[in-house]
C-alpha cells in the first residue's frame, strides 16, 4: 500500500461562527446559530450545549435554546476573515492551501525540517494562529490531506483513535495555543487503522451512504475491506474514489496556492483620533496609495469595504459600491460618511478610533472602463456632477429609483444611494401572493389619498368579513375634492401579511373604479377606510 505525502492541517473550530461575531460585535462564548434557508448552518459550542444541530429547524433551535442569538450565514464574511488569518501562516510556512475557510493543508516536509519535527512545527502553527485571534485551533499530521483534516477534527476530543498519538507539548510551557491534546499525528503508513472506525458518510455522498448502510458498512474500516473492482463496477469512479480515501490511499497532493496581489492598506492611529475631519485627513495619503497600487497593475476598484476599530473594542464594517471606479477621493468621502452618519464632518465621535483598514471587494480591468475618442459624453458630465452633489450632500442626498419586492406598490418603490447595489432582481421578481401582477399604474403616491367611497343612498361602502361589499360603490371623491360618478368597479381582492404575528399582521382590501371621466384608481381599504394607492394614468 502506497502512503501519501505527509500533510499538516490546521483546522480552526466553529469558524463561520466566530467570523460572524467579530464581524457583529458579539461574543463567541454566548449561545450563536447562523442560519441559511431556514436551517442552522453552524452554532457555538454554547448552542451545541443546549442541544442545537446543524441542520436544524430555526424555530426546533430557538426552542432549544431560548437565548439563541440567530444570525445569517455569509460565505463572503468567511472567506473575508479568514485571509489575513491564511496571511499570518503564510509568513511562518509558505506553500498553503486553503481547504475552506478555517481549514488550511500544507506538506509536512518543510516545515518539519525548518522546526526539527512534527510536533515543533505543529506548536509553531497553533501559535501563529493565537496570535492571529484564532483560540483553539487544532492540527492534524497523517498521510494525506483527508486523514490530516481528520487527525485535527480528533485532537482535543479526549478520545484515542486507531494508531493516532495526542501530543500535548509543555504544560508549563506558557506559550499561547498550547492547550492540551491540540495536536494529533498518525504514524506514517497508519492511516488506514486511524480512520478504520469513523463513519463512511465521511467519504461517501448521502446516496451512496444509505446504500452501504443497507448492505451493513457503516465505517470506513468496513468500506476498505470490500474489493476494489466491485466497488469500481458498483459506484463507479466516485466510489473508487471514496475507497481509496477510506483506505488511506490518497492520490490527492496538497496545491498551494499563489497569494493573491494585496492591494488593502491599513492605518493605526496613535494617539487615537476623535474628528471626522481629522481621520479623514490623515488617511488621505494612504487612500491615494490604496489607489495607485491597482492603477499599477491596471485595475480598477469598483468596491471596497471600510473597517474601523475604535479604543472601547467596537468594530463597524460596511461594503460601498461606486457606479464606475473610486478614485482617492471617493474613498476617503466613504470613510468620512461611515464614520459621520447624520452628523457634520467637524463632529466628535462616541469612541475614538484606532485602527482604519481599506480592503478592494470588487476589481476589474481598466480596459473595461476606458473613456471612449471623444470623451465620456453626458453620461460621463452627470456621473461627476452626481457625485460631486453626494460628496456635498452625504451619501444619502443623491438617490436613484429602482423596483424591489413586496405586495403594495409603495413597498416596491426603493430609493438607492447613488453608486449602491440595487435592491437583487430574485427579490423583485420572487412569488408574492396578493400583490398586482401586470401592468401596473403609471402614478404611484408616496402619500395615500383619503377617498370616500359610498353608494346609491350615499351610505360608505363598506366590506364585511367575507370579503364582500355591502352595495356596489355609486361615486368617489379621492383626496376631498368633488365626487364623481362610478362607471365600474371591480373586487375587492383581500390582502394579507404577517397573519401569524398579530401584532404586525395586515389586512386590507384591493378595489379597482373608473369614474365617469375614465379614469381609473386602485383604492386600499383598511381598518380606517378607504385610500388611493396609485392612478392608472
Amino acid at each position: 500500500m502506497s502512503a501519501g505525502v505527509r500533510t499538516v492541517v490546521l483546522w480552526c473550530p466553529d469558524w463561520p461562527v466566530l467570523a460572524a461575531c467579530r464581524e457583529h460585535g458579539i461574543d463567541p462564548a454566548l449561545p450563536v446559530a447562523l442560519t441559511e434557508k431556514g436551517l442552522v448552518h453552524s452554532c457555538s459550542p454554547a448552542a451545541r450545549r443546549d442541544g442545537v444541530t446543524r441542520g436544524l429547524r430555526l424555530r426546533e433551535a430557538q426552542y432549544r435554546s431560548t437565548a439563541l442569538a440567530v444570525l445569517e450565514y455569509d460565505a463572503a464574511l468567511d472567506h473575508r476573515a479568514f485571509e489575513p488569518v491564511v496571511r499570518g501562516i503564510e509568513a511562518i510556512v509558505p506553500g498553503v492551501q486553503v481547504l475552506r475557510p478555517g481549514t488550511l493543508a500544507m506538506r509536512a516536509r518543510g516545515p518539519v525540517r525548518y522546526y526539527g519535527g512534527e510536533d515543533a512545527a505543529a506548536w509553531a502553527l497553533l501559535e501563529a494562529a493565537a496570535g492571529l485571534g484564532v483560540a483553539g485551533a487544532r492540527v492534524g499530521i497523517a498521510d494525506g490531506p483527508f486523514a490530516a483534516e481528520q487527525a485535527a477534527r480528533a485532537a482535543g476530543t479526549g478520545r484515542s483513535v486507531g494508531a493516532a498519538r495526542a501530543t500535548t507539548g509543555d504544560p508549563a510551557d506558557p506559550a499561547p495555543g498550547r492547550s492540551p491534546g491540540a495536536v494529533l499525528a498518525v504514524p506514517p503508513g497508519d492511516s488506514a487503522a486511524f480512520l478504520a472506525p469513523l463513519p463512511v458518510s465521511l467519504v461517501a455522498d448521502a446516496r451512496t451512504t444509505t446504500l452501504l448502510h443497507r448492505l451493513g458498512v457503516r465505517t470506513l474500516g468496513e468500506f476498505a475491506a470490500l474489493p476494489d473492482d466491485d466497488v469500481r463496477r458498483r459506484f463507479g469512479a466516485a466510489g473508487a474514489f471514496a475507497h481509496d480515501r477510506a483506505a488511506g490511499r490518497e492520490r490527492s497532493r496538497v496545491a498551494p496556492r499563489t497569494p493573491p496581489p494585496d492591494f488593502e492598506v491599513e492605518q493605526h492611529f496613535e494617539p487615537p483620533l476623535e474628528r471626522v475631519d481629522q481621520l479623514a485627513f490623515a488617511f488621505r495619503v494612504r487612500a491615494e496609495e490604496f489607489i495607485e497600487r491597482m492603477r499599477a497593475v491596471r485595475l480598477v476598484c469598483t468596491g471596497i469595504r471600510v473597517e474601523l476599530d475604535d479604543e472601547r473594542g467596537g468594530h463597524s464594517s460596511r461594503s460601498w459600491l461606486h457606479p464606475q471606479w473610486f478614485t482617492p477621493a471617493d474613498v476617503v468621502d466613504r470613510v468620512r460618511w461611515q464614520l459621520q452618519g447624520s452628523g457634520t464632518a467637524d463632529a466628535g465621535l462616541e469612541a475614538a478610533i484606532v485602527r482604519l483598514r481599506i480592503v478592494p471587494e470588487r476589481v476589474d480591468s481598466t480596459g473595461n472602463h476606458e473613456e471612449g475618442l471623444w470623451g465620456g459624453g453626458p453620461d460621463e458630465r452627470v456621473h461627476h456632477g452626481l457625485t460631486r452633489v453626494q460628496s456635498m450632500l452625504g451619501h444619502e442626498g443623491v438617490v436613484t429609483a429602482a423596483i424591489g419586492g413586496g405586495r403594495m406598490l409603495a413597498d416596491r418603490q426603493v430609493l438607492v444611494p447613488w453608486g449602491d447595489r440595487a435592491p437583487e432582481r430574485a427579490a423583485a421578481g420572487a412569488p408574492w401572493p396578493g400583490s398586482l401582477p401586470a401592468l401596473a399604474p403609471a402614478s404611484v403616491f408616496r402619500e395615500r389619498l383619503p377617498v370616500a367611497l359610498v353608494d346609491a343612498e350615499a351610505a360608505p361602502v363598506a366590506v364585511d368579513a367575507r370579503g364582500a361589499i355591502s352595495a356596489p360603490p355609486a361615486s368617489l371623491a379621492v383626496g376631498g375634492g368633488r365626487a364623481a360618478p362610478v362607471r365600474a368597479w371591480a373586487g375587492p381582492w383581500p390582502v394579507v401579511e404577517r397573519w401569524w404575528d398579530a401584532d404586525r399582521a395586515r389586512r386590507v382590501h384591493r378595489f379597482q373604479v373608473v369614474d365617469h371621466d375614465g379614469c381609473a384608481w386602485l383604492l386600499v381599504r383598511d381598518g380606517e377606510g378607504w385610500w388611493a394607492e396609485a392612478r392608472y394614468d
